[in-house]
């Protein structure tokens, strides 16, 4: 094996992770916002709301990621309304297409995660808090988010973790990410094992950084179920 081809594989592959970091951020960042609202439409008693955010829910989920990049990437320039509107200087651009496509196609599935989360949450909480004067948004900012997230945590480490590993689908349409770059180094050097071994190793410790974050925010979140045993104790 030649460790010095590596090296610098692994030096050209280095200066993609930012790329692929901000396609990670910004389809998290803008598909939990969206699946906020998607979640709130599902839960909200109102049929044509909740029948929106089932349909969104059942396309998104059901449908291939890659699928749904190339219609963002290649069909929606094929509508007039929006190729000659102030939105195609944005659309038109592959890492715009890239975040959109990834962050309504994770919205899908943390919607649903976070309804998990909520009903999850025991009726009797809710109960303890209206029977103190709690209601409305104060409800929702003291009870219901923090112990709904607390619950959907473990299966929304999964769906951060999945998403990272979905970045790789933006090199299909021509951002170059980690993967599009190993995919290019492999057009040029026809090295294919060392160039996405390196490229593996690369989404393994991001994947690893990003587990040990998700289980501070977990260990961080349920302080209160560690003091119950120390009080047993004492």
């Amino acid at each position: 094996m030649d460790f010095t081809f590596i090296a610098s594989t692994m030096v050209t592959l280095l200066k993609a992770v930012p790329t692929t970091l901000i396609l990670f951020s910004l389809s998290i960042l803008c598909g939990g916002l969206l699946a906020l609202v998607i979640v709130w439409m599902r839960v909200s008693g109102n049929p044509v709301l909740s029948g929106f955010a089932k349909g969104y829910i059942f396309v998104f989920r059901g449908s291939p990621l890659l699928i749904q990049m190339f219609l963002v990437f290649y069909g929606l320039g094929q509508f007039g309304f929006i190729r000659y509107s102030f939105l195609w200087p944005f659309l038109r651009e592959p890492m715009v297409c890239a975040i959109l496509s990834l962050a309504l196609c994770t919205a899908g599935y943390t919607a649903e995660i976070f309804r998990g989360g909520i009903r999850a949450v025991s009726p009797k909480e809710i109960e303890a808090a209206r029977s103190i004067g709690m209601s409305g948004f104060l409800l929702v900012r003291r009870i219901l988010a923090p112990i709904a997230f607390r619950h959907a945590l473990p299966a929304y480490s999964t769906e951060i973790v999945l998403m990272m590993k979905s970045t790789a689908l933006a090199s299909l349409v021509t951002v170059w990410e980690v993967t599009g770059v190993a995919q290019r180094l492999i057009s040029q050097t026809y090295r294919t094992m060392e160039v996405f071994l390196c490229a593996a190793i690369i989404y393994l410790v991001l994947n690893f950084i990003i587990l040990q974050g998700m289980a501070l925010l977990e260990y961080s979140l349920s302080r209160h179920r560690r003091a119950i045993p120390q009080a047993l104790k004492a």
